[in-house]
């Protein structure tokens, strides 16, 4: 999988929402902000799984499920930085519930700080 493959993702997502057309600091068109939003989390999953791979968990054993990443971060991620599982809630809620799969996120500035956040994220996975 590589590191690369989280930051790709996460300038995927930023690729995508510089197509929507913006009005008032709101994004017109929810579709493609859905897209971006579900893209920049799966680049917080696969930051996850590219740290539990170079922890030498193997690539079958991946968590699958949300409660699997949650399990994962608290043992394998919580003794290096505890505040890993508040910001993955945090992500978890903001990009996949609010702005993928209830399609209500369309702030700009929001879904800004949003990406900013996931991309700090990765960082520190990567560190």
């Amino acid at each position: 999988m590589g590191k690369i493959t989280a930051t790709r993702y996460l300038r995927n997502a930023k690729g995508i929402l510089r197509t929507v057309p913006i009005e008032d600091d709101t994004y017109t068109d929810i579709k493609p902000v859905q897209e971006a939003c579900s893209t920049a989390y799966l680049a917080i999953l696969r930051a996850i799984d590219d740290y539990l791979l170079k922890k030498g968990i193997d690539e079958k054993d991946l968590p699958k499920s949300v409660d699997g990443y949650r399990k994962a971060i608290k043992k394998h991620l919580l003794i290096h930085n505890g505040n890993l599982v508040r910001q993955f809630e945090k992500l978890y809620k903001l990009l996949h519930i609010a702005g993928y799969y209830r399609g209500l996120l369309e702030d700009v500035n929001v879904l800004k700080d949003a990406l900013k956040s996931a991309e700090k994220f990765i960082k520190k996975l990567n560190n």
